[in-house]
């Protein structure tokens, strides 16, 4: 196996100091007031022979690896994938690299996954946190570790957290069910949590209804039940409501109900889903989404992480940000 080249080497076949290299290759060469000709001549050697620095070493000097962690429910839910594609390239281009993985709402399992980026000394972590994770990420605050919550926030911790504006983006949906398309009786279909993104959106539902003068229609589902008995459930509640119309707090359950609705023949085309999904454009029933600004909330996530990182957060920020109501007719 070909030796590993270092920065002795370098330094040795240029004639030149190892200092004046390693200044060179942390970008600390105008700062050390090394000339332009120098830099230049040691940059296009360590690009001729291929040159990687070592980053466990240079993370032991710098005192940064360089990575951040990235925890979500279930990466395969198009929300999370969207924000993770969209963090990934951000993070890239600040000289991040980002490792990421699903918790599947298991405690126990983010515990350790936490725990193991800990031990990996990542740099900070963007976590939509599952419930019970309140102690974990406080003690991760007590050792200054740099944290944002997105999607949910835990309201017994002062954190950064950057979320939709979910009981507006709720409220908007439900009257344009109400206002718009002259539905009568609205029924809702959400899962049975008490994270705070799911809660707003049930308050902007019941919100509506309250203007409206409207009884406000509820289910709760579990979100691990199989598939068959969900879009049963789906099923006996609209036709036991008699429903005409569905708000679904969730793209996940707005799918699973179109298939109830499709499957039964049930005839409901007064539909809004909380959250976009590409699949919503191939289903015959139009369906109208409050759609999430993924980049923007991308972006604040970044900034805000890199700010606590580099040590020029001035306390904890709380960013709301808009959802846009993306009408299908």
């Amino acid at each position: 196996m070909k030796k590993r080249l270092s920065i002795s080497d370098i330094a040795k076949n240029l004639g030149i100091s190892v200092t004046t290299v390693s200044f060179i290759l942390n970008d600390k060469a105008k700062e050390k007031r090394i000339s332009d000709a120098l830099t230049h001549r040691v940059l296009d050697y360590v690009k001729k022979v291929g040159y990687k620095p070592n980053q466990l070493a240079k993370s032991l000097r710098t005192g940064k690896s360089k990575t951040l962690g990235l925890l979500v429910e279930d990466i395969s839910n198009t929300f999370f994938a969207n924000i993770a594609k969209q963090i990934e390239q951000r993070a890239y281009d600040h000289g991040y690299h980002i490792l990421y993985c699903s918790m599947n709402n298991d405690v126990n399992r983010a515990k350790e996954l936490i725990q193991l980026f800990h031990d990996r000394q990542i740099d900070g972590f963007i976590i939509a946190p599952t419930e019970g994770l309140s102690e974990v990420i406080h003690n991760l605050l007590k050792n200054n570790v740099p944290i944002v919550l997105f999607d949910r926030f835990i309201e017994d911790l002062d954190t950064n957290y950057v979320v939709s504006e979910n009981k507006q983006g709720a409220y908007m949906g439900s009257k344009y069910l109400l206002e718009d398309l002259k539905a009568t009786k609205v029924g809702m279909l959400t899962i049975n949590s008490a994270q705070t993104q799911m809660r707003s959106r049930l308050d902007g539902y019941m919100q509506a209804m309250d203007e409206w003068g409207r009884d406000a229609v509820i289910k709760k589902i579990q979100v691990d039940q199989p598939n068959d008995i969900t879009i049963d459930l789906v099923r006996d509640f609209i036709v036991d409501n008699k429903l005409d119309a569905v708000f679904f707090a969730t793209n996940y359950i707005a799918i699973t109900g179109l298939k109830a609705i499709k499957k039964y023949k049930l005839g409901i085309d007064k539909i809004v889903s909380f959250d976009d999904h590409a699949i919503f454009s191939l289903f015959q029933t139009p369906v109208t989404s409050l759609s999430q600004d993924i980049k923007g909330i991308s972006d604040h996530i970044i900034q805000i992480l890199l700010s606590e990182i580099n040590g020029k957060s001035k306390g904890y920020q709380h960013i709301v940000i808009p959802c846009e109501l993306k009408v299908r007719s």
